[in-house]
């Protein structure tokens, strides 16, 4: 069998060892395996190249992509499809692992329903918004990153008795900063899936200056307020200073923690194995701690936020 493999959109810490694992584990079916330059746009311009075991030592301690990745909108035009399908069938490409976020799991969809190609899709997201798993490769690391960070941050704030907020990503869901937000002991998660006015913020802050706080984080997710605006409107009313820092991309580098790596190969090798048995289109997950495989096709539903988790977190932070 012939077999393709490719990252795309977003970068990850981890998905360096996903691609080890897919190609080591297709070597042992005596597979050829393809690596894909640059996801979509690359299919689209031929970039492929052979894959052995030599193509993937020494790389799973490494953040990003071996393979480089692309944000490529031109898969939603139906001829850019068409033309990736035939370098597809060019290459005699008899099946195909898509390593990406919650966009490259929509394309991988369209790859299946169109093609019928067999395909793999291994989730791989710091944001942890894809449905149909509990944890993406690379939330591990990035929730580790951003804690690191803040732990900083907090030291300062302390020693200056400042009020800061920190901006971590996720502009459409809130999973990153409410796992960053209740390890670090925040006492403030804003997230984009739950609404909030600026005044409630500031009282929480003034609530925890009368307690005897001078010192307080905030952890705001990038798509729940522009974090510089809400601290000029908080160190309006608030007695003491207000700062504020955007981590920014720090949190998709670096070496994956030892979670990301073991999703990485757990997810990399069933996403092969799924293709030796046959099946058509699979969706690699993890669901109560066990590796699953299901439909690709039938994972639609909408990843939701834990609303018990972001009640705890502010209850410990009073």
């Amino acid at each position: 069998m012939r077999i393709a493999i490719l990252t795309t959109g977003g970068d990850a810490p981890g998905m360096n060892a996903a691609i080890r694992a897919v190609v080591r584990r297709a070597l042992s079916f005596d597979w050829e395996v393809w690596g894909i330059e640059r996801g979509f746009q690359g299919m689209f311009e031929d970039d492929f190249h052979r894959m052995e075991h030599g193509a993937v030592s020494g790389i799973i301690n490494h953040g990003g992509t071996i393979l480089k990745t692309l944000r490529c909108p031109g898969f939603r035009e139906e001829e850019f499809r068409r033309e990736c399908y035939r370098k597809l069938k060019q290459r005699q490409i008899e099946g195909l692992v898509v390593i990406g976020g919650d966009g490259s799991l929509s394309a991988g969809r369209a790859i299946s329903l169109e093609t019928g190609i067999p395909i793999s899709f291994v989730p791989a997201s710091i944001d942890n918004d894809i449905a149909g798993t509990d944890e993406t490769i690379g939330f591990d690391t990035a929730i580790n990153t951003a804690l690191d960070a803040i732990d900083k941050i907090r030291d300062t704030a302390t020693s200056h008795e400042r009020v800061f907020l920190i901006e971590v990503m996720g502009r459409e869901k809130g999973f990153l900063a409410l796992a960053v937000g209740l390890a670090a002991g925040a006492e403030i998660i804003l997230v984009p899936e739950i609404p909030f006015r600026t005044e409630e913020v500031l009282a929480q802050f003034l609530e925890g200056r009368k307690k005897g706080k001078r010192s307080m984080i905030a952890v705001v997710a990038e798509g729940a307020a522009e974090v510089s605006t809400l601290a000029k409107e908080i160190q309006a009313g608030y007695p003491g200073e207000v700062r504020y820092s955007i981590l920014g991309y720090v949190q998709r580098g670096g070496a994956p923690s030892a979670r990301s790596r073991r999703l990485a190969f757990l997810f990399g090798a069933r996403a092969v194995e799924a293709l030796a048995e046959g099946k058509g289109a699979v969706f690699v997950g993890l669901e109560a701690n066990k590796v699953v495989a299901r439909n690709l096709l039938d994972t639609c539903e909408k990843k939701e936020l834990d609303q018990e988790s972001f009640r705890l977190a502010h209850i410990l932070a009073a």
